[in-house]
């Protein structure tokens, strides 16, 4: 009933927020089955202000880490004062199939389209299957449009060698959020080079509107040829394929007796999302299915209220608030302290009453894709649970509940899938990591001769590595170099192959013990999408192994491997409430927040810009910092350093990297170490300055080159991202399906 009147108050602060005139006028009928043309007119793109929306989608799609994301009016979506909505879709996507349709002429070309349980993804899934279908585009969508995760999306565009897919998704972000994740044929997510092609055309249609008055889109029936569910119901949705890979990887046949024959149960908690959907069918066909029980597992746009709470606004009233599905989420409450709002807002309290000791939660979010993991362990454990850093609550006068971030849970998976497998073969093991993960990876990889590599936050760009080293794996290359984005050089020798990939937030593959074959015979070394199915299996696997509680094994790989960093912390700055219903407030604060934020941004990385560039040496900037901050010591400092989308900094005993959100008005700081209390102080601290720039950075470096700092930051990347890329050319194939 709570989740009932919570949702209640969402829906009516958006009903009462929404002016008559956008109640009343759809622009199109974006309900009609039956094939018709919407004429896009200039008067319309006046009415609806649509250059100022297309600027705010142009600036996304450049910087944007997990697709073009933002919020949307859940009850009138064809709202265009929110950044997603019925207009937008239907302008990306017809940019899109325009862009495909120039690049490879004269082809039959295939997509795939999916979604989960976000307000209006059928909607907007609708829109996109009939503009493609009315360009000649055939679409693949799954068995009565069911919901399927965002990696079986992934995993299918690059096995049937699609030209691409498209899933509608906001990942763990607040309900009314939404966005479209683009695919390109190998299965990642779309790069910025990529996004900017579409976002010219789009620009390209706007200008058209201008000169000519008007533009047609063609929007087919709902029920054309070429929108295809046909297809999708002869290979079971995907799952044979996607289990016929599990099997010959993390699903093998030591694992899977190992989870037949524990004798706990695991949990998995759907979080709202569509796990159950695809990840109940999956364990059925594996034969596991008995050794897990669920929660939430019913599809809910609200994710049953789960990080829905109330708080007071500035004037004092109650308003709906919503935390987002991040389970590491740190809220402070009335009195300053902090707890886990998310964690809390799951009623794990009541939900695990029953269940023993060491019962261990596989929590998983609405397009399933992340993993985190909490357990229940005895209050004898505290202090082993404080000594290692690992955080809790607690669930009655006898029980805690261990909260293991992302950066310890997959410590512990390396870990057992480097012991677990067979090395023959094989020049050089490697984990590809982004640079804000816990630097306990490094030591762990370090300790175990396994090659590391640092990328930029974002999955896309773990893919974007493996798929260099797969280039010069197919040219059979003797000794495979790359680049990471500390400008390191890393040899992986003839015949590599990636143990792990992953990020902070939950995200991650294994790799193929053998190169994965497409079915027109393309090669890739691991998956291109962080898969939850595979993360779930594999910590499945490694819990029914061991005869302790996480915390007591996490430790002993810590202690095993010399681990000095085993503290990780991170600090998220939100500039503003993303809950306000008010759209015109939602926009006004937003740009206040991304002020600050690009402030706070622009401080760090105009310092590293400056000393790649050799305008400052580590001495000056060790003095601009120790001058800002003065109760911090920078001493041993080792290197200040842009890594793709935020500035490290790197120390003796601990790494900083402050990296603003590129589509939103927070700042994230990461820190990892020796030094809990140390780091949360470095985190925050860093984290929250206000951006000012005093009289010693002034002595070094001038207002103007701050200011030009971000463009030469893009130029950085640039160079990073195309050194070592891909090469490798898609050719459509005759589809045989």
């Amino acid at each position: 009933m709570i989740n009932n009147n919570l949702e209640k108050l969402l829906k009516e602060s958006v009903e009462n927020n929404t002016p008559d005139y956008i109640k009343q006028n759809k622009i199109f009928n974006y309900n009609d089955d039956n094939k018709f043309t919407f004429k896009l007119t200039k008067e319309t793109v006046e009415k609806l202000n649509l250059k100022n929306w297309f600027e705010g989608y142009k600036k996304e799609a450049m910087v944007s880490t997990a697709g073009i994301r933002g919020p949307q009016n859940i009850l009138y979506p064809h709202d265009t004062r929110f950044p997603i909505n019925t207009i937008g879709i239907t302008l990306a996507t017809l940019a899109k199939a325009l862009v495909l349709k120039e690049k490879y002429p004269n082809n039959n070309l295939v997509k795939l389209v999916g979604c989960e349980v976000r307000y209006n993804s059928k909607t907007y899934l609708d829109i996109i299957t009939r503009i493609q279908a009315s360009l000649g585009i055939r679409t693949l969508t799954p068995v009565n449009r069911e919901t399927i995760p965002i990696w079986l999306a992934s995993f299918l565009a690059f096995k049937l060698d699609l030209v691409g897919a498209e899933y509608i998704t906001s990942s763990h972000g607040i309900s009314v959020k939404n966005a479209t994740k683009d695919l390109n044929n190998q299965g990642s997510q779309f790069l910025p080079d990529e996004s900017i092609e579409f976002v010219n055309k789009i620009e390209e249609i706007l200008n058209t509107v201008d000169e000519k008055g008007f533009f047609e889109i063609e929007f087919s029936s709902s029920k054309d040829s070429l929108i295809d569910e046909q297809a999708m119901e002869k290979i079971n949705n995907g799952l044979d394929l996607y289990i016929e890979y599990l099997k010959s990887g993390v699903a093998n046949k030591k694992n899977i007796q190992s989870i037949q024959a524990f004798n706990k149960k695991i949990i998995i908690d759907s979080v709202g999302g569509c796990a159950y959907n695809t990840l109940s069918k999956i364990l059925k066909c594996l034969n596991i299915d008995n050794k897990f029980d669920w929660l939430n597992k019913e599809e809910d746009p609200f994710f049953h209220g789960i990080g829905k709470d109330i708080k007071k606004d500035k004037e004092g009233k109650e308003a709906f608030y919503d935390w987002s599905l991040d389970v590491t989420v740190i809220g402070k409450d009335k009195n300053n302290k902090e707890y886990f709002p998310v964690v809390e807002s799951l009623n794990y309290k009541e939900k695990l009453k029953n269940y023993p000791l060491d019962t261990v939660v596989l929590i998983t979010d609405p397009d399933h894709d992340r993993l985190n993991i909490v357990q229940v362990v005895s209050k004898e454990l505290k202090n082993e649970i404080i000594a290692t850093g690992v955080d809790f609550i607690e669930l009655d006068d006898e029980r805690l509940l261990c909260i293991f971030s992302a950066n310890q849970s997959f410590l512990m998976i390396m870990d057992f899938w480097n012991k677990s497998l067979e090395k023959d073969g094989c020049s050089e093991y490697f984990i590809i990591k982004t640079t804000a993960s816990s630097k306990s990876w490094d030591e762990w990889a370090k300790a175990n001769g396994i090659k590391i590599i640092n990328t930029p936050v974002g999955f896309k760009e773990i893919a974007g590595s493996i798929r260099k080293i797969e280039y010069q794996f197919e040219n059979k290359i003797e000794n495979i170099e790359i680049t990471d984005v500390f400008n390191n050089k890393v040899s992986l020798g003839k015949n590599p192959r990636m143990i792990f990939g992953g990020e902070e937030s939950g995200g991650m593959i294994i790799g193929a013990i053998e190169p994965i074959k497409s079915l027109n015979n393309r090669t890739a070394l691991a998956m291109r999408e962080k898969s939850a199915t595979e993360a779930i299996i594999v910590a499945s696997a490694l819990i029914s192994s061991i005869n302790v509680p996480l915390i007591t094994h996490l430790k002993k790989i810590y202690d095993d491997n010399n681990i000095i960093s085993r503290y990780d912390v991170r600090a998220d700055i939100a500039y503003y409430n993303e809950s306000e219903p008010d759209i015109n407030k939602l926009k006004e604060a937003k740009k206040i927040g991304e002020k600050q934020r690009t402030k706070n941004d622009l401080f760090y990385l105009a310092l590293a810009i400056a000393k790649l560039e050799g305008k400052i040496t580590l001495d000056n900037v060790k003095e601009i910092l120790s001058s800002t901050f003065d109760d911090l010591d920078f001493s041993s400092l080792k290197d200040i350093i842009f890594v793709g989308d935020g500035t490290y900094l790197d120390f003796d005993d601990k790494f900083i990297e402050i990296r603003p959100s590129g589509t939103d008005a927070k700042t994230k700081a990461y820190a990892g170490g020796s030094d809990k209390q140390l780091l949360n102080k470095w985190a925050n601290k860093l984290g929250n300055y206000n951006g000012d720039l005093n009289d010693t950075y002034k002595k070094y470096l001038s207002d103007e080159y701050v200011q030009n700092s971000k463009e030469k930051s893009f130029e950085v990347y640039e160079k990073y991202s195309t050194k070592d890329e891909d090469k490798r050319e898609f050719i459509v194939p005759k589809y045989e399906f």
